[in-house]
């Protein structure tokens, strides 16, 4: 294959950055990965789903590091809302369980 011609199984980005010289380069984005976040929801009693959280935001940072901005960039935002997501459900799980044993505990005392 010739240097002129374009493979069409590689994609573009949008912002044509390929029209910097070489001695110019352009900064990365920001890293958004959200790990922090991700972090905290491990304390949730969501599991599954902030497991998967801190997976996302871990293969984001690593799709950063090796360049590839726009896949970083979607997996940081999955991470995020899978991470929101977990702490929703987790406090909806924590206001369902004290819900039960406030009307457990109240049922047991009248009997007495």
């Amino acid at each position: 294959m010739s240097l002129g011609v374009m493979d069409p199984n590689v994609k573009r980005s949008l912002n044509f950055a390929d029209n910097i010289s070489e001695g110019e380069t352009e900064p990365p984005p920001p890293l958004k990965s959200y790990l922090c976040l991700t972090i905290f929801t491990c304390f949730c009693p969501a599991y599954p789903i902030n497991i998967l959280a801190l997976v996302f935001s871990i293969m984001s940072r690593n799709s950063y590091y090796i360049g590839a901005y726009d896949g970083s960039r979607r997996l940081g935002r999955a991470a995020f809302y899978l991470g929101i997501a977990s702490i929703i459900i987790s406090l909806v799980v924590i206001a369902i369980i004290c819900a039960v044993h406030m009307t457990n505990v109240s049922h047991c005392h009248s009997a007495v």
